[in-house]
């Protein structure tokens, strides 16, 4: 299992969208939980979005219904689409993963020490 990459990070305006994507090698990808993670000067990691090995989705509350995660196993890569995105979206965002066994294919992990793997991060800014 490698490092996943997180891409797409940018400045954009209040209201506009971006992508995220987040590639994790290993052919072992379709049993791995992954999960976006961000990161503001002075504060924790705070979770945002994770998706289990299932294709189960969950969300912090802040980011519900802007926020939509999704897989494709086989190209390696989890997509976060960021929409209406807020001055208070701006932070480093973090893509994590870590491999799952049955019965936990279903689990999402919501908490940074569930995870084995993370990212180097991709900075996202908001402007007003």
């Amino acid at each position: 299992q490698g490092q996943p990459v997180e891409s797409g990070g940018g400045s954009v305006q209040t209201g506009d969208s971006l992508r995220l994507s987040c590639f994790a090698s290993g052919v072992a990808f379709r049993v791995y939980a992954l999960g976006w993670f961000r990161k503001t000067p002075g504060k924790e990691r705070d979770f945002v979005a994770g998706i289990s090995a299932s294709g189960k989705t969950r969300y912090a509350d802040s980011v519900k219904g802007r926020f939509t995660l999704s897989r494709d196993n086989a190209k390696n890569e989890v997509y976060l689409q960021m929409n209406s995105l807020k001055p208070e979206d701006t932070a480093v965002y973090y893509c994590a993963s870590t491999p799952t066994s049955p019965p936990t294919y279903v689990s999402v992990m919501i908490s940074s020490r569930d995870y084995d793997n993370w990212g180097q991060g991709t900075q996202v800014t908001v402007s007003s």
